[in-house]
């Protein structure tokens, strides 16, 4: 597994990070966090913490500002019926620490409005990890560079 990529940030845009390692340009998908942590590191050295998610058809990196973070996001893959962008998706609509809140608060309500997770998810989300979610320790405000 590939703990993180640590390069020059060659591209962003809201959704995808190019960072060029070693001469070789990653390809990392981002959640909105992670794109605001970046903006204006263009041509800089950052550290995105990675998930690698290989399938028969793909090969995907997803990237994050902090190790928090990303345990959440692969926590929330663990979750039947989310995936790789659906967790994007929920980190993109909150915050780390708000989506940890509405998981250990048991609010389905908000977690549903996340586009694409109907309430049986979010319901299913909440009854899977409610008692883990509190341990994922999170660096608030931890700088991606």
């Amino acid at each position: 597994m590939i703990d993180y990529i640590k390069g020059i940030l060659s591209e962003l845009t809201p959704t995808l990070a190019v960072v060029e390692a070693a001469g070789v340009g990653y390809a990392i998908n981002i959640a909105l966090p992670a794109y605001s942590a970046l903006v204006g590191k263009e041509q800089k050295e950052c550290r995105l913490y990675t998930t690698e998610i290989i399938r028969e058809d793909t090969h995907d990196l997803f990237g994050f500002p902090s190790k928090g973070e990303r345990a959440l996001f692969d926590m929330l893959m663990t979750v039947s019926g989310i995936g790789a962008n659906t967790a994007r998706m929920i980190l993109s609509a909150f915050s780390a620490s708000e989506v940890r809140q509405i998981i250990a608060t048991g609010n389905a309500k908000a977690l549903s409005q996340v586009k694409g997770l109907g309430p049986k998810t979010a319901q299913r989300v909440i009854v899977d990890l409610k008692d883990k979610v509190l341990k994922v320790e999170l660096e608030d405000g931890a700088p991606a560079g």
